[in-house]
């Protein structure tokens, strides 16, 4: 009987144990504290410093070289879209791959031993990052603007809601695809070193070989990308961009999850 009572009181104690485990851990605090280990690190930190100095340093080579005519906010919003196109990606990989480039995988997958909890915390602090980082650069936009007003430039201020929301959309795309090398390579130099070389060499390949450029209209990631970005997407123009964000970003991303999911942590 006395052995019964004690089996009966273990089994709650272990579920009520469990029950807290389980609230312990919500999901907004796993974003928060994913959110944390991007900027926290000197990596991720000096990521951001220099995202932030290759736009500013952009804008004021536009402004002392460009002509005033030429100079407006739709100008302004081009230009800023360049440096982050080739930085936002890398912030999504030191993202994807802190665990195994820190060796701390122990203790993030200890903490929380279910591991597609981690990747979706993972993923959205980065997506926020990234928007954050967005909104910063399209202010730096309209500040640099007010500059080129006092100079004499246009400083027109009309630019299509579609061009800022494809803008948004497209560089968020490439944080992805860096989550996705990210999480496929598993490694942060390899994985840096894939996602700017592979994009390029597709790129020159398209140029020289005709079969190549064919296939380009549909899995060249910054051709398809270009009308979402100028706000000018057609019908076609969807399906060239679902075509090559599943190549580039979608593939990637399902075989890095699978591999975060499966691989062995030492």
């Amino acid at each position: 009987m006395s052995a019964t009572v004690d089996e009966k009181a273990t089994t709650r104690h272990t579920q009520s144990r469990s029950g807290r485990a389980d609230a312990a851990v919500p999901l907004h605090r796993l974003v928060h504290v994913e959110f944390r280990k991007i900027i926290d690190t000197r990596a991720g930190l000096w990521m951001c410093i220099v995202m932030a100095a290759a736009t500013g340093l952009a804008v004021i080579a536009a402004l002392l070289t460009a002509p005033a005519e030429a100079l407006d906010y739709e100008t302004f919003i081009g230009i800023i879209g360049l440096p982050l196109m080739m930085l936002l990606p890398v912030l999504g990989i030191m993202a994807a791959t802190s665990e195994w480039s820190q060796r701390t995988g122990l203790v993030t997958f200890t903490l929380e031993p279910r591991r597609g909890r981690v990747v979706t915390a993972k993923l959205i602090a980065g997506v926020l990052l990234g928007l954050v980082l967005i909104a910063v650069a399209l202010v730096l936009a309209a500040g640099a603007n007010l500059i080129a007003l006092s100079k004499g430039a246009s400083g027109s201020w009309e630019v299509p809601w579609g061009m800022i929301l494809g803008l948004t959309v497209a560089l968020t795309i490439f944080v992805l695809q860096g989550f996705g090398f990210g999480f496929t390579v598993l490694n942060t130099p390899a994985a840096i070193v894939a996602a700017l070389v592979l994009p390029t060499l597709w790129s020159i390949a398209s140029s020289m070989i005709d079969w190549v450029n064919k296939a380009g209209v549909w899995l060249d990631l910054n051709r398809v990308l270009d009308p979402l970005m100028g706000g000018r997407m057609s019908g076609e123009d969807w399906q060239h961009l679902a075509t090559g964000v599943g190549f580039w970003v979608g593939l990637p991303l399902a075989i890095g999850i699978y591999r975060v999911m499966t691989r062995e942590v030492k």
